[in-house]
């Protein structure tokens, strides 16, 4: 099974915050298990694939780019999104079909929003998913704790299932890329 590892929103500015919005909870922890994965991935000849959100940094500059921490390798494919969901009007799906993938490791920034849609889409896309525990961050909302909101998706979003395509949440320290994600059917 053909398989990506998926980084979405991990961008400079939505990382470490602004005057107007605080850093990610957890963002150190984030950025080393994104740079661990990436490092899994290289290791197993798994591409890496960056989507970057427009609405960060207006679209531009240093706080739009991947954070300056994170090991992007040579060559890796960056789609540009205006929505929440990284699929919609985006050329990713068609990029993914087009190298057969079957499955998706997730990691990146919001949880609650651009994280948890790319989970659900991919599944509903015929691709099965694992989502990094211990790989994905957000904000505190007003309403619960950042730590809970990534709780709660941890905890919603294993076993999640659209009829047989499924996702896992497993931990940056498992080998995310063997066995297989389908072994675990």
């Amino acid at each position: 099974m053909n398989q990506t590892l998926l980084i979405i929103d991990a961008q400079q500015e939505l990382i470490e915050g602004t005057q107007e919005e605080s850093a990610v909870f957890n963002k150190d922890v984030l950025i080393k298990n994104i740079n661990k994965v990436i490092g899994n991935a290289k290791d197993a000849n798994v591409p890496v694939v960056f989507v970057r959100d427009r609405d960060v940094a207006e679209g531009q500059g240093k706080g739009f780019q991947v954070h300056e921490e994170i090991n992007v390798p040579a060559g890796v494919k960056v789609f540009d999104k205006s929505a929440t969901n990284a699929f919609h009007g985006t050329a990713l799906l068609d990029h993914l079909k087009s190298q057969e993938i079957g499955h998706i490791v997730i990691m990146g920034c919001k949880t609650e929003y651009c994280i948890d849609s790319a989970v659900r889409r991919a599944t509903m896309s015929g691709m099965d998913v694992t989502l990094v525990a211990d790989g994905h961050s957000t904000t505190d909302n007003g309403v619960l704790s950042a730590e809970q909101i990534i709780k709660h998706h941890n905890r919603a979003l294993h076993g999640h299932d659209n009829v047989e395509h499924f996702s896992l949440v497993r931990n940056a320290e498992e080998d995310l890329f063997q066995p297989t994600h389908d072994d675990y059917r």
